[in-house]
């Protein structure tokens, strides 16, 4: 039922190819190519210079790691990535997805793989190019979706909750037992 606009349009209107292009997704598993970390950054654009391809790493907070490696963006990278960490192939992805800029972000858990610091500080780096765009975050961290204008919560597969943090905390059973699980009393409020 229902439908989804994209600039007032219909999805449904759209040719796919159109539609896909409008988007940068990162998916919850983290999915790297055979070959280097440039030409993995380059299915985002492939017209893209270095400039934009250390841009998109330092927004997703992996310019230190590639910069620490002596080959840089010419760093191999093994099927699947499996010679990066889980944490650096998902940081490597969103550097895809950014690369892309799309009006549309979608990440499916793309930061569970992060530690904390690393997760506030690629969202904060990620505000100032998505101000303009929309941004689906698919999380189970309170802590990712804090600061999301709309906020849906979801209790086997039904919509049990939506509004803000704060609006949840209130009216929100199911959110509230979940934040008081994950956050420390000073983040919860």
């Amino acid at each position: 039922e229902g439908q989804i606009l994209v600039d007032g349009h219909d999805v449904r209107e759209y040719n796919p190819h159109e539609l896909a292009a409008l988007f940068g997704t990162v998916p919850q598993k983290a999915l790297l190519f055979t070959g280097t970390v440039a030409s993995n950054l380059k299915f985002g654009d492939r017209n893209a210079d270095e400039a934009k391809m250390w841009k998109a790493l330092e927004i997703a907070q992996s310019d230190g790691f590639i910069r620490e490696n002596p080959e840089g963006l010419d760093a191999p990278v093994a099927q699947g990535g499996t010679n990066f960490s889980g944490g650096q192939r998902q940081r490597l992805c969103i550097a895809r997805a950014i690369m892309r800029d799309p009006k549309i972000f979608t990440f499916d858990d793309s930061f569970s793989a992060l530690d904390f610091a690393t997760d506030r500080a690629l969202r904060d780096a990620l505000k100032p190019i998505t101000r303009q765009t929309a941004v689906i975050i698919v999380a189970q961290r309170i802590s990712t979706v804090m600061d999301a204008d709309q906020i849906m919560v979801m209790e086997n597969g039904r919509i049990v909750g939506m509004g803000r943090h704060e609006e949840l905390m209130r009216d929100c059973e199911t959110y509230r037992e979940i934040a008081d699980s994950q956050l420390k009393n000073e983040e919860v409020d």
